[in-house]
């Protein structure tokens, strides 16, 4: 298909309710896939819920309950966070889905019948919380190496997957792929840390617990939950073993697998060598985001230093957290919430310097013009780096957009916006409007701030999607042109508060 694009988040695991450093992945996901539909991309956006494992069925016993009962109820609840954050997914997924659960029986039993999956029996460490096998020296400190965790020593009759058949392949083609794995130091990571010390052949189904996709032809084994919740990238798309359907010959390969930098190693290893085994091409790309932490914790409900999205939204609005979210977690290196530093974030860049530049530049059309601003072009030379800078906004934010350089991209609009404020305290409006040979020099003025305005509005969707429809309203403007229109006719609408400025030291009082 040509202009195609497909997207994956991770999906999230059904074991409790998503915090905010979980949200960041979908709304990351979310700013890329608008992005890309504003550029003319078909895109097709994935994500969903991963509900099977033996820590599911813990929680399910635990709260008596069925696993069944336990992920519907857990699955509804991500599904409405990510709407509340107004995520434009195009299917949502659960791993329970029984034409899911029928193909991954099919993959299983057809990467057993052609010789990749044999019988035997594993001993060794397992971490229940992460659903992963660990060999001794990949333990950090003796604890698992991805949650810091105790393990479990775990001794069972299992299938395997000749994960070591795959490793020269795999090697040969991270190396002739150099950016199939981004960040750069991701790709290290797991070259020196799981590919060269050598790949021991995959543990892939249990027999200790129930709650998970049986093996058609050994019932008693459960499908490993990593093989399941991966394969959902393919079976939802038209994937059958035997049949693939025209949905998925137009979208796979995915463009990219956007992923938490604690699960590269199944993104990266296991799910390129099933597809080897399948015969399948790989992904384009795997991203692995940085995380975002609480004060510089790694978010963890029993240390209690965990935010959630909707309690967030009740407090500042979708858009004042999406904005947060998706400016304040770096390229490849890890984020920090805090209230303060979120209601820093709002005061500074939503209330003054876009929702004030919005407000007074439409208070002053009202007030000398009512409302109504045509170009009278008398431009000085101040106006022509203005206008040079709103016309060379698109291809910067491309620039940065194209390599997952989201917090730079937004920094691109917000030095525009500033250089809007700094304008107007240039040009001096005011000081014109008392001068009535100077009206037409005051309406060019204007023009070119509401043209920054509107440029600025358009390109700021993918992130604060809600912000830009509230301002193209106020210009009362359907122009998608994103350099500077010399011939717009303003006819604006009366100008709305986007922000509000929050008392910062009141707020901290209250909580």
């Amino acid at each position: 298909m040509e202009n195609k694009y497909y997207i994956t988040t991770a999906i999230a695991y059904a074991s409790g309710k998503p915090h905010i450093g979980n949200t960041y992945e979908i709304v990351l996901a979310d700013a890329i896939a608008r992005y890309k539909r504003q550029k003319g991309y078909q895109v097709y956006f994935q994500t969903g819920t991963d509900e099977h494992g033996q820590k599911i069925e813990q929680k399910a016993s635990d709260s008596n309950v069925t696993p069944l009962e336990f992920v519907d109820g857990i699955s509804s609840e991500i599904k409405r966070i990510w709407d509340l954050m107004n995520i434009s997914y195009d299917k949502f997924v659960r791993t329970t889905d029984k034409h899911h659960e029928e193909i991954v029986q099919k993959v299983f039993k057809k990467l057993y019948e052609q010789g990749d999956i044999y019988k035997g029996n594993y001993e060794g460490l397992y971490c229940i919380p992460c659903e992963s096998f660990f060999t001794e020296n990949q333990l950090v400190d003796g604890k698992c190496p991805d949650c810091g965790r105790e393990v479990v020593k775990t001794k069972e009759e299992a299938y395997f997957f000749k994960a070591s058949k795959y490793q020269e392949r795999l090697e040969k083609y991270i190396l002739e792929h150099p950016h199939f794995i981004e960040p750069e130091s991701r790709k290290h990571e797991i070259v020196n840390n799981f590919l060269k010390p050598g790949l021991q052949d995959l543990c892939v189904t249990r027999t200790s617990f129930k709650w998970g996709v049986p093996v058609d032809f050994d019932p008693k084994h459960v499908i490993y939950v990593w093989i399941d919740a991966l394969l959902n990238y393919i079976t939802f798309i038209g994937y059958d073993p035997d049949n693939q359907n025209e949905q998925f010959k137009k979208l796979w390969p995915a463009n990219l697998h956007l992923i938490g930098k604690d699960i590269l190693r199944f993104h990266t290893i296991y799910w390129p060598i099933m597809l080897m085994a399948l015969d399948l091409p790989l992904p384009e790309q795997i991203f692995g985001h940085p995380w975002l932490l609480m004060g510089q914790d790694k978010m963890s409900k029993s240390k209690g230093n965990v935010l959630y999205a909707d309690q967030l939204v009740d407090e500042f609005g979708v858009d004042s957290i999406r904005y947060f979210l998706l400016h304040e977690i770096p390229y490849s290196s890890d984020g920090n919430i805090t209230y303060e530093l979120l209601i820093d974030r709002i005061n500074s860049d939503l209330a003054n310097t876009l929702g004030n530049l919005v407000h007074r530049t439409i208070n002053m059309a009202s007030k000398y013009f009512n409302k109504q601003i045509t170009n009278k072009n008398v431009q000085v030379e101040l106006d022509q780096k203005f206008i040079e800078d709103i016309n060379s906004l698109s291809s910067k934010i491309s620039d940065k957009m194209d390599t997952f350089h989201i917090a730079d991209a937004i920094d691109v609009i917000m030095n525009l916006l500033r250089e809007s404020n700094k304008y107007i305290d240039e040009t001096m409006p005011w000081a014109l409007a008392k001068d009535s040979s100077k009206s037409e020099r005051l309406e060019t003025v204007l023009y070119n701030l509401l043209e920054s305005i509107r440029v600025c509005a358009i390109e700021l969707y993918p992130f604060l999607p809600d912000t830009s429809d509230k301002i193209l309203e106020q210009l009362n403007t359907n122009t998608i042109e994103t350099t500077f229109k010399n011939d717009t006719n303003y006819n604006l609408n009366d100008p709305e508060i986007l922000f509000s400025r929050i008392d910062k030291d009141k707020f901290m009082e209250n909580i």
